[in-house]
């Protein structure tokens, strides 16, 4: 007997919910399928029901995973908004970054920034996953940009000063992960290192 569409749907959900935290969590080569569908409660047999190739499925989480940082990027700009109608311009920049380069944030691989998190497997996965990577890479400087114009920057003084902000919080970010286990200690050094050097830009900025 067949499943109706509703659950077919809920089981794709389950198996690209199931891949967006192995692929995280270990990389996208090292998860197989079977490893991949027995996380999402399912037999191995049952992945091409859903899906052509683990190409498919890598560019079905890349989508997911970008789609859903859109909106908690858009959520965070609406309460940067709230705080700067407090009357501190400099808060809502500020709070985003140290958000960013918490330990938290740090310590949630499967839930954190897509950007970050799938940085060292985008070189290795397929042109459509990759389309998915830089298509949410641009829209997420694309919204620091329309920030910073907000905060009195020109266009082209807000879109450098996004990619070398963003820069700056995805690479302190992916080396504090890096070195956690090994020396915890560097990687919180990492992580406030990154805060004091975008908030020395930011102060630098203001009195300039």
């Amino acid at each position: 007997m067949g499943i109706s569409r509703e659950q077919a749907a809920e089981n794709r959900e389950a198996i690209v919910s199931a891949a967006d935290r192995l692929f995280r969590e270990r990389g996208v080569d090292a998860v197989g399928l079977t490893a991949l569908m027995k996380e999402a409660g399912f037999t191995q047999g049952g992945f091409y029901n859903h899906f052509k190739s683990k190409d498919a499925l890598v560019s079905a989480v890349m989508a997911r995973a970008m789609a859903a940082n859109e909106v908690r990027m858009a959520q965070g700009v609406g309460e940067a908004s709230a705080l700067a109608a407090s009357g501190d311009p400099a808060g809502p920049s500020k709070v985003g970054v140290e958000q960013y380069l918490s330990t938290l944030h740090r310590d949630d691989v499967a839930c954190g920034c897509p950007v970050a998190g799938f940085a060292g497997d985008v070189p290795r996965i397929g042109e459509d996953a990759q389309a998915c990577y830089a298509k949410g890479l641009a829209a997420s400087l694309e919204r620091m940009t329309a920030a910073g114009v907000g905060r009195g920057l020109t266009h082209e003084q807000a879109a450098q000063s996004a990619m070398a902000r963003f820069s700056q919080m995805v690479g302190s970010l992916i080396l504090s992960r890096a070195v956690v286990d090994a020396d915890p200690a560097l990687s919180d050094a990492l992580l406030a290192a990154g805060r004091q050097a975008i908030e020395a830009s930011d102060a630098g900025r203001a009195n300039g």
